[in-house]
C-alpha cells in the first residue's frame, strides 16, 4: 500500500508561480514512476506530467510545456511540481499519483497509475 499526500495548492494570481510537493510512503518509492494530474469542474482528469523512477524519462502535456517543471527527490519521497507563469485554465484539483509497476518509461494511461493522492486545489485568479 502506498499513501500520497499532496500539498502546497493555494491561490495565486495569473503570472504567479507554485510549488506542489507529494509525500510518499513506501520503501521502494525510489522505483515507482510518478505523476501529476488535475481535474476541472466539468472536466476529464488530465495527466499534466511524469517522470519517471529515475527522472530520466518525463512528460508534459503541451499546454504546460516551458511553464511546468516536474521533480523527485527519492531520498526523502517526495515528488514536486514546480508552475509558473500560471494562468486561470490551471485552475483545477491537483493530484498526485503513482505507477508502482516498474516501468521504464513514464505512462500517460490515468488507468496504468495505481495510488492517488487527495488531491490540491490550485486557483489562479484573472
Amino acid at each position: 500500500q502506498v499513501q500520497l499526500e499532496e500539498s502546497g495548492g493555494g491561490l495565486v494570481q495569473t503570472g504567479g508561480s507554485l510549488t506542489l510537493s507529494c509525500a510518499a510512503s513506501g520503501r521502494t518509492f525510489w522505483s515507482y514512476a510518478m505523476g501529476w494530474f488535475r481535474q476541472a469542474p466539468g472536466k476529464e482528469r488530465e495527466l499534466v506530467a511524469a517522470i519517471s523512477w529515475s527522472a530520466g524519462s518525463t512528460y508534459y502535456t503541451d499546454s504546460v510545456k516551458g511553464r511546468f517543471t516536474i521533480s523527485r527527490d527519492n531520498a526523502k519521497n517526495m515528488v514536486y511540481l514546480q508552475m509558473n507563469s500560471l494562468k486561470p485554465e490551471d485552475t483545477a484539483v491537483y493530484y498526485c499519483a503513482a505507477d508502482v509497476q516498474g516501468r521504464r518509461v513514464v505512462t500517460t494511461v490515468t488507468y496504468e497509475y495505481d495510488y492517488w493522492g487527495q488531491g490540491t486545489q490550485v486557483t489562479v485568479s484573472s
